[in-house]
């Protein structure tokens, strides 16, 4: 049987020109009846590997049928076999386990390298699946007046730094790994290092469809304001970063309604914000402090320098049959990457994933989250505060609809669309309050967090979005709902009011944050003395 990386092979080219067959099979239909007989003619041991059920029946019927009597009995018999083994479930069924196989059992713990798709799994079904039952509006006559969506770019290539571990990797692989596994002689004899440098955090295909995609449902799920007539009138905003993958997915949602809607006689502008989108490249004090002082990682160091990471590192040299030393916790970490990027770009369960059981992966995942924990999050104060100005920026486009609405007058900015990074969002939803777990993370605490909230995982991964859309329920009954990834959620400190508070409630719970949070007090590195 031809070995996935064969067909790998052939794709690279095609991903390097931004064609990835990966993304394109979920648009399409993975069988082809032509490729299926084709197949029979070549080689009639192979059909039952390559056909579906439903052809491999019709196949069965082909051989005991004259060409002249089952011309016009095939397309009947593949209709009924088809038909019964659909309405069965049996079909589905199989459709979803060969679909599933392609899938690595590590998958959910890729943090901000996972996919879309492992958050919301409906969507390997139908890829702009929408269930507009979750906005749940506490009145009918509620109207959705304006929506802001921050948006992490999508699926990119590794960068620069990713790229030489994974090649020093790689070497030890093919120069001084041993072994009898199968998987192994794959990766030494068949699988090539197609990644270069000059990659450094491009958008590939799968990002450039996914925020096509992302365009599509939201259009579906909020259509009186993602629609043709608001972006023909100038009434949707498109703000991004000027980072090239961030830019790529602006432009990418933005073809996604003009493809959905046909539109070919307007073009639509796009503003670079790296105030906004990148503020913390800004923010003195976060350099100073944190993402330029290694003392600030200290947590992240130790943890792996420990046990979990050891156990981790010691295995994969086990398996490799290469001295300890050679398997720094960088190398297991390039492992785990070429895992999760083979996946995100190629859809491939790549051998490099065999390197890992399902908790060396959770290892792996608390590594890279206690690293996001400290670098961006609740780790210090200035990760968040370093997002007042983004902060400030929805709430003020949140404040100016709701008083265009209140006094009657047709809302300028329906819709704002903010591109940006992991790093723009996570500050932000931290400094919301969201996913604050009672204990922080440490080194030391990794069995106590596996039921923990704070998970890279599942709040960013390609695509990660946050929604913020304000309702008019008549009377100046102002509703706000929050939703991550297309999926309500509540706003820390208002459970009780579930994902649609009053608007002044939300106002008034972040109250001190609106009356201060300034970005340049924030983030002066050397602060006045009454100010400390």
């Amino acid at each position: 049987m031809n070995s996935n990386y064969e067909r790998q092979r052939n794709s690279d080219a095609s991903v390097m020109t931004g064609r990835d067959s990966g993304s394109q099979r979920g648009m399409e239909s993975p069988w082809n009846w032509n490729m299926c007989s084709e197949e029979i003619r070549v080689n009639k041991l192979h059909w039952t590997l390559l056909c579906p059920i439903s052809d491999r029946v019709t196949l069965i019927f082909y051989f005991f049928c004259s060409f002249q009597t089952c011309i016009m009995l095939t397309f009947l018999w593949k209709f009924i076999v088809f038909y019964v083994f659909y309405t069965s479930g049996f079909l589905s069924n199989y459709v979803t386990f060969e679909d599933e196989a392609n899938i690595p059992a590590i998958a959910k713990y890729f943090n901000t390298k996972g996919r879309y798709e492992e958050v919301n799994p409906y969507l390997r079904e139908d890829i702009l699946a929408v269930n507009r039952s979750i906005l749940q509006p506490p009145l009918d006559e509620c109207q959705q007046i304006h929506l802001t969506a921050i948006i992490r770019h999508g699926t990119r290539y590794p960068t620069t730094k990713n790229i030489k571990e994974m090649q020093q990797l790689y070497n030890i692989i093919l120069h001084n790994a041993s072994g009898e596994q199968s998987w192994l002689h794959e990766l030494q004899t068949q699988w090539r290092m197609w990644y270069t440098e000059d990659m450094d955090g491009r958008l590939v295909q799968k990002g450039v469809d996914e925020l096509k995609h992302l365009a599509v449902r939201l259009s579906k799920l909020f259509p009186s304001l993602i629609s043709e007539e608001k972006l023909r009138g100038g009434f949707i905003k498109f703000i991004t970063s000027s980072k090239h993958r961030c830019v790529n997915s602006t432009l990418s949602f933005k073809a996604g309604l003009t493809e959905l809607w046909h539109i070919k006689d307007m073009e639509f502008d796009h503003a670079v914000n790296d105030a906004l989108m990148r503020f913390f490249d800004k923010c003195t004090r976060f350099l100073e402090e944190v993402d330029n002082n290694p003392s600030a990682v200290t947590e992240v160091e130790k943890f792996k320098q420990g046990p979990e990471m050891r156990r981790v590192q010691q295995k994969i040299a086990d398996i490799l049959n290469v001295p300890y030393s050679a398997i720094t916790d960088d190398m297991a970490e390039a492992a785990f990457y070429l895992c999760a990027y083979e996946f995100a770009i190629k859809t491939v369960n790549s051998p490099w994933c065999r390197l890992f059981d399902e908790v060396d992966a959770q290892v792996m995942e608390y590594a890279n989250d206690l690293k996001h924990f400290w670098k961006r999050s609740y780790g210090y104060d200035i990760n968040s505060k370093s997002s007042c100005i983004l902060f400030h920026d929805v709430f003020s486009r949140l404040e100016k609809a709701a008083k265009e609405n209140m006094s009657g007058q047709q809302v300028a900015e329906a819709v704002t669309v903010q591109v940006g990074h992991a790093e723009t969002l996570l500050p932000l939803l931290t400094l919301l309050g969201f996913f604050n777990d009672s204990e922080p993370l440490t080194s030391t605490n990794f069995a106590a967090q596996t039921r923990r909230s704070f998970r890279t995982s599942h709040m960013l991964p390609y695509a990660a979005n946050l929604i913020l859309v304000l309702y008019d329920c008549g009377g100046g009954d102002l509703r706000l709902q929050p939703l991550l990834n297309e999926k309500p959620v509540t706003f820390p400190g208002l459970a009780d009011q579930a994902s649609m508070p009053l608007y002044q409630d939300v106002l008034q719970h972040y109250r001190d944050l609106l009356q201060g949070c300034d970005f340049e007090t924030e983030c002066q590195l050397f602060k006045q003395p009454a100010e400390v």
